[in-house]
């Protein structure tokens, strides 16, 4: 059994080689020419009007965030999400207010975001956790009813849709990684989508020390940049995304044909209205309803040759930075997913066998 985010998942197409040799050979190593069809290509693939290349997934956010907060403004973010979608307001200036998550879809909780708005409240950081997208709809009319910017975390998302449209496409910034265990990678790299010209403007001013003109620098930045190698990898991957999410998609479906019905075994919930684009399948397992906890399975299918993972083992409000930085607090639903979720391999190096085998493997378990 191949592991979840195993070797047949980093390997380049000998497409992506040739395309990186092609650069290397070339000399112009540097963010140029590549990036500049990268951005393009990438934002006709989504629907959005700008595409900004950076460094890496932290890096788009980060760029995100500077674009529009000031010192002390708060930012609504889910506690269950990887540590960039909070830390990235921090080093923005601003302040992550966290919040709990819907515990079916494992998505931010609306509510709960509802009654921590204050008058810092300046945006709202939506994350389309594992590939799962957001309710568009209702977050975007949250955000006008309360005036508050969008910044969508779309790390695990590429090629996620809601109502038929491309989740880049929607809200002020989509933030998208291209780190290798996601659905589409060139090493290290990050986008983010905008429809707003002035943020594109001010991200790429961002992204390279502030620079407007060579050698002219009229704000603070960053060395954010991509490098052309990455970016020649990127407009290759960006070729077969489509095939590499078919095939995830179609052994997201055999996982969740199996696993329906058996008690203690409860998949992620797909928002309505959406398509998933299945960075990760978690299942959450009940313990007294399966007969053995998460670690318990995990162990047994470990012993089948079944790689798992575990994402994200605390909330953001449980890492010690956070409880250093704004003290501690408690998100029952995060809590209670933290200690229970499970990542089966999904990705799209697995085989509908593989993908049938974990099924029976999960059954098998079952006390």
């Amino acid at each position: 059994m191949k592991n979840n985010i195993g070797i047949s998942e980093i390997k380049l197409t000998e497409n992506e080689i040739d395309a990186a040799v092609r650069v290397l050979r070339s000399g112009a190593l540097r963010q140029g020419k590549e990036c500049d069809a990268f951005e393009r290509e990438f934002a006709e693939k989504t629907g959005a009007k700008f595409a900004v290349s950076s460094a890496n997934g932290s890096a788009a956010l980060h760029l995100a965030y500077m674009a529009i907060l000031q010192p002390g403004d708060e930012v609504l973010v889910p506690s269950f999400t990887f540590i960039a979608t909070g830390s990235m307001v921090t080093m923005a200036g601003g302040k992550p207010v966290l919040c709990d998550i819907d515990p079916d879809t494992f998505l931010l909780d609306l509510k709960d975001a509802e009654r921590r708005l204050t008058p810092k409240t300046r945006a709202i950081a939506p994350v389309h956790l594992f590939g799962n997208s957001c309710d568009v709809e209702a977050l975007g009319n949250f955000a006008r009813r309360h005036g508050l910017a969008i910044v969508w975390d779309a790390a695990q998302a590429h090629g996620a849709q809601f109502e038929g449209r491309d989740i880049g496409s929607f809200g002020d910034f989509v933030c998208y990684s291209f780190y290798p265990s996601k659905n589409m990678f060139v090493g290290e790299g990050g986008m983010t989508c905008t429809d707003n010209p002035e943020y594109d403007h001010k991200m790429r001013s961002l992204r390279s020390h502030g620079q407007t003109g060579k050698y002219y620098h009229t704000i603070m930045g960053l060395n954010y940049r991509m490098t052309d190698v990455e970016a020649a990898i990127g407009r290759e991957q960006l070729k077969r995304l489509d095939d590499m999410l078919a095939v995830r998609r179609g052994n997201a479906a055999i996982l969740n044909d199996g696993l329906s019905g058996v008690l203690g075994i409860r998949p992620q919930a797909v928002t309505a209205h959406s398509l998933h684009a299945w960075h990760q399948y978690c299942i959450v397992v009940d313990p007294e309803e399966f007969g053995l906890d998460r670690d318990g399975l995990a162990q047994r299918l470990m012993a089948q040759g079944i790689a798992t993972g575990v994402h994200y083992p605390r909330g953001l409000h449980q890492q010690p930075v956070f409880e250093q930085l704004y003290g501690k607090t408690s998100l029952p639903v995060t809590e209670n997913l933290a200690e229970k979720i499970l990542a089966l391999p999904v990705h799209h190096g697995l085989t509908p066998d593989e993908a049938a085998a974990i099924v029976a493997a999960i059954r098998g378990c079952r006390v």
